[in-house]
């Protein structure tokens, strides 16, 4: 065996600094380093190097280029109508806030001392003093009631309307107490509070261009569906971050050519990569990938109200018809855990197990495909790089189909527009949902009767009782007996197939540090801007 230190590479340290990443112990890298022929003594030293260079202090300075998936000239400034990663990562750097989740998915403060309540359903919310807003105004609480309050106005197109309607009332108390008053108790409020949509805007503001925020970032320029770049914040309250003086985000949505902008050197971070992807980029030195398994997943919606999917035996075939495990050898190739056609993923405490993903089952499929009268019909299947892999899910479901008599015809449509044009309107399409912290908001988003993102337009007065009554329980156990429950009727009666959870992988350049795994998703939970920095 030769001594594999003697042709130690950049790319090495940053395999080992990517394991220590993902929370490797000392054991399991030295036995990784085994593995690779490196002597036990020289694992050490490595181990050593590795561990201090992740530790390193962080280093102040230079200009971030990033690059996300997807964009449109849809794209926002305005928290309350962020539907986009793309979207998410700017908002996150120009506001903040009341609370946010910590990479091991607790529940932090931000601008927020405190959020307290005896009963789940008055909740005392402690300010931050001192923060100031990026035109020099101070936070005040007339800032946060107006903030929250705002998502209640059906003009302004909050997407998150349906759970801020919970909100009764939000008033000031005093210049720096917030009271929040629920219609009915909700223990996850300060979860909720967490969300990419509930930032902290200034009282007034109708005019968002300028992205005015207590963020770690202030605007400097902003092209919807182009790019934007905001520079540091010199008067962020945090006593630490942000590290770099400027960042540049774009997008690129074709994934090879995402890639290939990260390995020649034009930006530090490409986002969300395939994972065909994923060898070209460990083959380079210097070149780090981070991978973040948190819930987020691409869906094949049918909607219930328009044809075929208001044939419930269309929507059974379809379900028969997807093949889970081939999703997940072939297209994620291993990236993804097979999922149970409900949006609660395996990393939170209310999975229900019990609930056994679909068989691949063609014949099945053929029986209730026939007994819809739709064997042989043309049916278009809408897909798009926008919603990841959805192209090759489709192909997969066609070429199933084709087996047993019927005709979809996938039709591959543009990224650009395809979350204002195709999702939610089209029969037959797919959808791309991010991680949610609580299955509360998950189904009050997607599956409650006035979900603003009811992609299937499942409609149950029963699902709607039950989401209300869990959301008011202390007992945890007998939340997660109805979340169990919950889990069931969306898996059999909601026109969604959840075929695969997703496994993020953000690819950067060795030079970026501080990138961590967050439960909102990659990219740290949308929020890397305001925590990396470049060792350059």
């Amino acid at each position: 065996m030769t001594d594999k230190t003697l042709n130690w590479t950049s790319s090495d340290d940053a395999m080992v600094e990517n394991a220590i990443r993902r929370g490797a112990t000392r054991r399991e890298l030295l036995h990784m380093l085994l593995a690779g022929g490196v002597a036990l003594s020289a694992g050490g030293a490595i181990l050593g190097s590795a561990t201090s260079a992740f530790a390193a202090t962080p280093k102040s300075g230079g200009h971030l280029k990033a690059a996300g998936w997807s964009a449109s000239t849809a794209d926002t400034l305005d928290p309350a109508k962020a539907s986009l990663s793309t979207d998410y990562v700017r908002c996150c750097a120009l506001y903040n806030r009341l609370t946010f989740l910590d990479k091991g998915g607790v529940t932090q403060m931000e601008l927020a001392e405190s959020v307290e309540s005896s009963d789940a359903k008055v909740w005392t919310v402690k300010l931050r003093s001192g923060v100031t807003f990026h035109d020099g105004k101070t936070l005040s609480s007339q800032d946060v009631v107006f903030s929250l309050m705002r998502h209640l106005d059906p003009d302004v197109g909050s997407k998150v309307n349906s759970i801020a309607k919970q909100i009764t009332s939000a008033k000031v108390v005093d210049p720096l107490t917030v009271e929040i008053t629920l219609a009915n108790p909700n223990a996850d409020l300060p979860t909720i509070l967490a969300m990419h949509h509930f930032m902290i805007v200034q009282d007034g503001t109708t005019d968002f261009s300028k992205g005015i925020g207590t963020g770690a970032f202030k605007l400097e320029s902003f092209e919807p569906g182009v790019k934007s770049v905001a520079v540091r914040n010199p008067n962020y309250f945090k006593s630490a971050g942000p590290y770099i003086d400027s960042f540049e985000y774009f997008a690129i949505s074709d994934d090879n050519a995402r890639v290939n902008a990260l390995l020649s050197g034009d930006i530090h971070l490409a986002a969300s990569i395939k994972p065909r992807s994923m060898k070209l980029v460990e083959s380079q030195p210097g070149f780090v990938l981070s991978q973040t398994t948190s819930g987020n997943y691409t869906n094949l919606n049918m909607r219930l109200d328009m044809e075929p999917g208001n044939k419930a035996d269309f929507v059974v075939g379809m379900k028969n018809l997807v093949n889970r495990e081939q999703i997940q050898k072939s297209v994620m190739r291993g990236l993804a855990e097979i999922a149970n056609d409900q949006p609660v993923s395996p990393a939170s405490i209310y999975y229900n197990a019990e609930l056994k993903p679909k068989a691949f089952d063609p014949e099945k499929a053929k029986f209730h495909f026939e007994k819809a009268g739709l064997v042989g019909q043309s049916i278009p299947i809408i897909a798009s790089d926008a919603a990841t892999s959805s192209v090759d899910m489709a192909t997969l479901v066609q070429q199933a189909g084709a087996e047993i008599g019927m005709n979809f015809d996938v039709q591959r449509v543009p990224s650009d527009g395809y979350w204002s044009n195709y999702w939610l309107k089209a029969p037959v399409h797919f959808g791309n949902i991010n991680p949610r912290p609580t299955p509360d908001i998950l189904f009050s988003l997607l599956y409650s009767s006035d979900a603003p993102w009811n992609e299937s337009q499942f409609k149950s007065p029963k699902f709607d009782s039950l989401l209300v009554e869990a959301r008011g329980l202390l007992d945890q156990a007998k939340r997660k007996a109805i979340y169990d429950e919950m889990q069931v009727m969306i898996s059999e009666e909601a026109g969604t197939v959840i075929p695969v959870f997703l496994s993020n992988v953000d690819a950067l350049s060795g030079t970026l540090k501080g990138l961590e795994a967050n439960p909102l998703g990659g990219q740290m939970g949308y929020a890397f801007a305001e925590y990396v920095w470049l060792d350059a």
